[in-house]
C-alpha cells in the first residue's frame, strides 16, 4: 500500500476552513476513486503546518488519481492561505492500531534520512524495537511507519489520545526516537506534534 502526502504551511487563522474543506470536497471525491482507502489531515496551528496524506491499495492506483485531485489540491492551498504545496509519495510499510482515534487525538511525526540500502534493516528496528516501546505509551492510540526507498527517508508517526497524553511521554519518546535512530545510522531530519483534524483511514494492519 502506498501513500501521497500534501504539506502546506497555512496561515493559522484559515485552518479552520482548509480542514472543512478537506473533508467536504477532498474526502467526498477521494472516497469514490479506485483504489484509495482513507485520508488523514494533521494540523500544527501555531506553525500553520498541515499534512493531508492519501492512502492507496498500490502505486498504479495512487498514480492515475493525480491529475484528478491537483485542483482540489491548489483549492486547498488557497483556503489554507498557504504557498505551492509539498508533495511526496510514500509506501505505507507499517501500520498498527490499539484502538481507534477520537476527537482530540494529537500525533507527533519523526521525519529520519539514511542510507536508501539501509531502508529495509531500519524497518526490522522499528518494527522489533521501536514499536514494542511506543505501544508502552501512555494514552498510545496507533503508529505508522512510512519509506521512501529511493531517497532513504522514513516519517513515523504516533498518535495518542489527547495533547495532555502526547506531553506526558515526550521525554520517553526522545529516548526512544535517539536509541532507534543510532541503530538505524539514520539522521533525524524534523519532530513536529500535530492536531489529529480528520482520520478516515481503512488501511488495515501492516506489522
Amino acid at each position: 500500500m502506498y501513500a501521497r502526502s500534501t504539506t502546506i504551511m497555512a496561515t493559522p487563522d484559515s485552518i479552520d476552513a482548509g480542514i472543512a474543506f478537506v473533508r467536504a470536497e477532498v474526502m467526498q471525491t477521494l472516497m469514490g476513486m479506485d483504489g484509495c482507502i482513507g485520508l488523514s489531515l494533521l494540523a500544527d496551528r501555531s506553525s500553520g503546518r498541515c499534512i493531508t496524506t492519501s492512502a492507496w491499495q498500490d502505486q498504479d492506483s495512487m498514480r492515475a488519481g493525480a491529475e484528478r485531485l491537483q485542483p482540489l489540491r491548489e483549492r486547498a492551498a488557497e483556503m489554507l492561505g498557504g504557498g505551492a504545496p509539498e508533495i511526496a509519495e510514500w509506501e505505507i510499510a507499517l501500520l498498527h492500531r490499539d484502538h481507534t482515534s477520537e476527537p482530540g487525538a494529537c500525533v507527533r511525526a519523526t521525519w529520519v534520512r539514511m542510507d536508501p540500502q539501509q531502508v529495509d534493516r531500519a524497518l526490522d528496528i522499528y518494527k522489533n524495537s521501536s514499536l514494542p516501546a511506543i505501544e508502552g505509551y501512555d494514552g498510545f492510540c496507533s503508529a505508522s511507519l512510512l519509506i521512501d526507498r529511493q531517497n532513504g527517508r522514513l516519517v513515523s508517526s504516533v498518535t495518542f489520545d489527547s495533547p495532555e497524553a502526547m506531553e506526558r511521554n515526550r521525554g520517553r519518546a526522545q529516548e526512544v526516537r535517539n536509541q532507534s535512530v543510532t541503530e538505524m545510522n539514520g539522521e533525524v531530519t524534523d519532530v513536529a506534534e500535530f492536531e489529529l483534524a480528520l482520520a478516515h483511514l481503512r488501511v488495515p494492519e501492516l506489522v
